[in-house]
């Protein structure tokens, strides 16, 4: 089946509602689509070649503005409640997982990073219940959050969660995202797949936790926020 006849059928069928943040897009770029057909159709053109210009870009205009919709997508997901499981805060691929020794969550914690293409869902949820401990902002770079380095050189939002354990949620802007949104503020009480923020135009989510948590997938997996099982909290 071609990739696009595949994206629309599984993609298009589960928008689900808009996150409020794609109607400025989905408005700016109709207004263009408008303006440029409008050009082509009703105002006199100096040649052919300028009215099919004007032809095309509306047309891009408007891809632009439906693609905005697919884009901020929040599709409707049940959360297992069961509260020792931790659950994806991010859609997309899993493209690392190894051990680290971090101040919060204690030494052999895991870290499991997700990352996010253009074509995924963008809104981050919690993955767990708890309270909001500290939310820390860092300016950097901006890399392809699909490299490991990303993870420390990348401009990036910390958040710090404790619930039944302590973990970080870290939000990676990308090569191409440039626009780290965090809906939380410090000494929330946060449930668990509500919004956490969203990250514009593809990039990556880090997911730090303490080696109590026994990790549930593997590098390459497909996951959904909200929905996709990390880890399960293990009281040995």
């Amino acid at each position: 089946m071609p990739f696009f006849i595949y994206f629309f059928k599984i993609e298009l069928m589960s928008i689900g509602i808009i996150a409020k943040e794609g109607y400025k897009f989905f408005i700016y770029f109709i207004v263009l689509s408008t303006i440029f057909l409008s050009m082509s159709v009703y105002l006199p053109c100096s040649s052919i070649i300028i009215c099919n210009i004007n032809k095309v870009l509306s047309f891009v205009f408007c891809f632009l503005a439906f693609f905005s919709l697919l884009f901020f997508r929040n599709p409707k997901r049940k959360t297992p409640e069961d509260s020792k499981f931790v659950i994806s805060p991010a859609d997309g691929k899993i493209v690392q997982i190894k051990k680290i020794d971090n101040d919060y969550t204690g030494n052999e914690s895991t870290i499991v990073s997700v990352f996010m293409s253009v074509f995924n869902v963008h809104i981050n949820k919690n993955p767990i219940s708890g309270i909001v401990e500290k939310i820390e902002y860092s300016k950097g770079s901006f890399m392809n959050a699909a490299f490991e380095e990303a993870s420390l050189k990348n401009e990036q939002n910390r958040v710090y969660i404790n619930g039944d354990i302590k973990l970080v949620v870290v939000q990676i802007a990308g090569l191409i995202a440039r626009r780290i949104k965090c809906f939380l503020k410090v000494n929330d009480n946060i449930k668990k797949g509500d919004y956490l923020g969203l990250i514009q135009f593809g990039s990556r989510l880090d997911i730090t936790m303490p080696k109590n948590v026994i990790i549930n997938v593997k590098i390459g997996d497909k996951v959904k926020a909200g929905y996709s099982i990390l880890g399960e909290i293990s009281n040995k």
